[in-house]
Order: C-alpha cells, then structure tokens, then sequence
C-alpha cells in the first residue's frame, strides 16, 4: 500500500448563496436519485472552494477527505509516473469526483486531479456522507411510523443513474395476475422524478399502455434525460419486462412560476364523511336480501381480498345487484389509505396511481347487462397545482352543458355531472376527468381511452398486445 502523504490542498473557502448551490446540486444525476430533502441537507453542509489555474485539489496518494461537485471551472485528471504523468482525462461543471465515506478507514486518492482554469467546487466531507444513503428514494431516513403501502408500491430500487426496478409485491393490488395499471404509470413516474432537479415537478404527463405487464416478474424502467432546461425538463420512461417494453411514458416537469389564473368551479357533492367506503359498500352486500344466501355465505367465507392502498368514496356508487343502464360519469373522493412522506412528487405519483382506479370504469356505466372487457391504453395527466394525495381528493368530470341536458333530458335544470365518459365505439371508451382538493381548488386534470369489448369466455390473462 502506498504511503499517505500529508500534503493538504484545501483551496480558498468563498462565500456563494444558498440558491445558487441548491440550484447546482439539483442538476447532479446522482444527488437527483435522493431524496427531495438529502439535496436540502446536501446543500447547507457543503464547503463552497476556490483552486487558482494549476494548484492540485487531490494528490494520488493523500488519504479521500470527501466528494467534490465541479461547479465552474475545468480540471485534469492524471496519474504520476516516472515520465511525469499520464492524463486520464478532463473534467468539467457538474462531473464529481474523490469520495465521502463514514469509515473509520479512508482510502487514499488514485490521481492527481489539477485545476487547468479557476475552478470553484463543491465538497461534502467524510462526517457528511450519510446524507448520500436513504432509506428509500423518498425518505433519508426511517419513520418512526408504518409506511403506507401506497409508498411502499411507489418504491423502486435503484440499479444505477437512471435505471430503477419495481415490484409487483403479494401485497400490492393487481388484477387476474396483470399488474394494476395505476402502478406502472406510479412508478413510472417516481422514476423520471428521480432524474430531475427536485425543484421542478411534472406538470404533464402522457403514457401508453402497450403489453400487459405479468405481477411474478420485477419490472425495469428505463429513464431518457429528452430535455434539460432550467424552467421545463422532459423524459421518456421505458417499462420493460422479458427484455421487451410494455409500457412507455412522456412526462414533463416545471419549476414554479407566477402567472394568470382561473379555474372550474368544484361541484356540489356530499363530503367524505357522508359516505361509504367501498370496504363498508362491499361488506352490505353479505346481508342483502336480493342475493341468494349461499351465495352470500361463499362470499363471507371466500379468500380475503387484498388490502386497497386507496380510501375510496363514491357519492352515487354502483348497485352491484341491479343490472339498470347508468348515465356515463360518476364522482369519487379518494385519498392514500396512511400518511405519506412529505416529498411533493411522492404526492404527485400518488395521485397518478389513484387516477386508473376507478377511472375507465365509468364508461361502463351504460353497458351493464353485458359482461365487459376493459384495459387501459393510454392516459394523460396535467397537474395545476400542489396538493396532498393522503387528504382527500374529488375526481369530478364535467362537459359540455348542452350535451349534460340533451343525455339527461333535463332542459332547464341546472346541475353538475360529474366523471364522465362521452363517447365509447369500436371496442374503445374515453374518459375524461379533474381532481379538486376540499378547499374547492381544481389541482389536476386527467383523460384515458382503453379498450372496451364484450368479454369472451376464451380471453386470458396473457402478456399479449392491446392492439
């Protein structure tokens, strides 16, 4: 081992403001994968340092004393030899380099790394480093409470910059052994999350569902860094599972800004504590009298079902007994069942799994005679401002009025409608909806189109193509 040298390069410590570094260190791939408030730490702890044109900021052979963010300037990367020295290569503003490391035992430095202009870093030292290691990609550290399961379903496993993994765990929602549709679109999206500076959130977001997704294998997403700016930042999420895409995402992000406003006004509807959950609807049906008892008992006595990561409440929910043909909206409050880390874009992807659960299910409203095939094709979202997806949410619709009176036949009444599906034919159904918070404020918007065909007896759950 070679000896450690105790030559020290420390530069010249400079005074740089807060926003300037937290806007800096937001931009690092490898900060982004932390979680929003490890940058915040990250930034208050740093030493901001300034190296003159050809002084050493590391020599090859001096113990690590922490990891240096290059944020202006150039420098040279090179290995001492009996020649002089061999270049490995240059370094420029936002590369990185030494390590920060909570051992007791430090390595020593491999190269020598020169300032070939005026150079200014970043360093975060060695009693630092923890706040590199996170419990999950939205928490630095463990909550002393249980994690909502809706926060363990948007987890992902963090395989290097911009490749994650996802779970389909036995716990989590999904359906005839596909994977919910709401969770790759969730996941999608924490994954892009963690490819941005944390100061800008997805304000759009367009997906298409193009293979079903098998709930027995892990799946792989794949984040495109498409555009970088200051204001606006796009990505292009690839899910992939068997080594072919099954699912593909175009969401894009904004820091905040001022600018003009209006909105739709929010319905009237009961409030949450008015009505049923979907648990207690489910539960009545075990003493209804219109469903034979046995019937009754096989389902009291059935498999328990999975636990819902969602609080659902529809204000006009669905007798499941009577077959009668239903006008096509419908109106739901929904929140996480369980407090969510405060990370504004863990609440964002919440809300983005919340949006396919009862969503496409509205254009079946109409047809329920008859035994109906439904599978997510694409979907759209547009969040206009924050909220928190662990309080209650109002996924209303409405559209156009004249077209509410002609469906209702109802001229000259006033009244709101509320989720809504205008148009289903050849074998697709559209939805269309906004989500309000309980202040009355309008903070997303969202629409779908999913396949819709009388189910066969022959279908199977297979990953096979939509199309």
């Amino acid at each position: 081992m070679a000896e450690a040298r105790t030559e020290s390069w420390t530069g010249k410590r400079i005074v740089v403001s807060p926003v300037e570094v937290t806007n800096f260190l937001g931009s690092i791939p490898l900060l982004q994968q932390l979680p929003g408030t490890s940058i915040q730490k990250i930034a208050e702890v740093v030493e901001p340092l300034q190296f003159g044109k050809g002084e050493v900021l590391l020599r090859e052979g001096t113990p690590e004393d922490g990891l240096y963010f290059l944020w202006k300037g150039e420098v040279e990367v090179s290995i001492p030899n009996s020649m002089g020295s061999h270049t490995l290569g240059l370094l420029k503003s936002g590369d990185y380099f030494g390590y920060a490391s909570a051992e007791l035992i430090k390595n020593l430095n491999k190269s020598d790394v020169t300032a070939i202009s005026e150079v200014i870093c970043f360093v975060l030292r060695n009693e630092n480093a923890h706040l590199l290691s996170s419990v999950s990609i939205w928490a630095q550290q463990p909550d002393e409470s249980e994690v909502a399961l809706l926060e363990r379903i948007l987890e992902l496993e963090t395989l290097e910059v911009d490749l994650y993994k996802g779970y389909t765990k036995p716990d989590y929602p999904s359906f005839g052994g596909n994977v919910y549709g709401g969770q790759l679109l969730g996941q999608a999206l924490a994954a892009a999350s963690k490819s941005v500076d944390p100061a800008l959130l997805v304000h759009s977001l367009h997906a298409y569902f193009l293979l079903t997704g098998d709930e027995r294998m892990p799946i792989i997403y794949k984040v495109e860094r498409t555009r970088n700016g200051h204001t606006f930042a796009t990505r292009q999420v690839s899910a992939i599972q068997k080594g072919r895409v099954i699912f593909t995402m175009y969401a894009s992000f904004q820091r905040s800004m001022e600018g003009f406003e209006h909105q739709e006004s929010m319905p009237n509807v009961p409030t949450p504590d008015q009505l049923l959950s979907q648990d207690e609807l489910r539960k009545r049906y075990f003493s209804d009298p219109r469903i034979p008892l046995k019937k009754r008992e096989k389902w009291a006595g059935g498999k328990p079902t999975k636990s819902s990561p969602l609080d659902v409440k529809e204000v006009d929910p669905i007798d499941e007994v009577s077959k009668e043909a239903l006008p096509p909206w419908q109106s739901v409050w929904m929140k996480s069942k369980g407090k969510l880390t405060d990370d504004p874009a863990l609440h964002r992807c919440a809300a983005v799994y919340a949006s396919d659960w009862t969503f496409l299910a509205t254009a079946k409203r109409p047809h329920r005679t008859v035994p109906i095939q439904l599978l997510s094709l694409d979907h759209s979202m547009w969040f206009h401002k924050p909220f928190r997806a662990d309080e209650w949410l109002l996924f209303v619709v409405t559209f156009d009025f004249t077209s509410r009176l002609r469906a209702l036949d109802l001229d000259g009444i006033g009244m709101t409608i509320q989720q809504s599906s205008p148009r289903a034919s050849n074998g697709r159904g559209s939805v269309y909806g906004h989500f309000f918070n309980q202040n009355g404020e309008l903070v997303m918007s969202a629409s779908q189109e999913g396949l819709m065909r009388k189910l066969q007896k022959s279908d199977r759950s297979v990953a096979k193509s939509k199309l």
